[in-house]
């Protein structure tokens, strides 16, 4: 089960508690659910954690791969350069050639970062906005189940 799937049935089970009568909205709420419901947000949420984590190191990963895909296209645009320089009409070619190959693969690693960045900084960014509300709803949640659990029951009216 996921977060978002354990707090929807917090949320149901808030929504269909019964309420005291006499009360400003306070409602009983089947407490051993509730706690089921917790632990299992507690054995749940290491896997959003591990998630993360998993998209922080595959980043670095991503830019392992970006960088060594640049030195390629770079080693090889210095061999072709090398190559090209057999004769002096050539060697101004090559060298023109070479610095262009050059100057592609560091816009093509330019680009690649940008968009690695971009795409990585998104994720994390949805994966803290989802931890971030998950942690809200589980505060909201706790304090609700805390005003619950605190309420003191109303004290019997004497009969005449």
């Amino acid at each position: 089960m996921t977060i978002d799937e354990i707090l929807d049935r917090m949320d149901d089970l808030l929504d269909k508690a019964t309420t005291v009568p006499f009360s400003n909205k306070k409602t009983l709420v089947d407490a051993d659910k509730m706690r089921e419901l917790i632990d299992s947000m507690r054995y749940n949420l290491p896997a959003e954690v591990k998630k993360a984590k998993e998209l922080t190191e595959s980043q670095s990963s991503i830019i392992g791969e970006a960088n060594k895909k640049a030195d390629e296209v770079v080693k090889r645009a210095e061999e072709r350069a090398k190559l090209l320089i057999a004769n002096d009409a050539i060697v101004k070619q090559a060298r023109d050639a070479g610095n262009e190959i050059v100057a592609q693969a560091y816009k093509k690693d330019k680009e690649i970062m940008q968009a690695l960045t971009t795409k990585v900084e998104k994720m994390l960014n949805e994966v803290e906005k989802t931890l971030k509300k998950n942690l809200t709803d589980i505060t909201n949640t706790k304090s609700a189940f805390k005003m619950v659990t605190e309420r003191k029951p109303a004290a019997p009216k004497a009969s005449k």
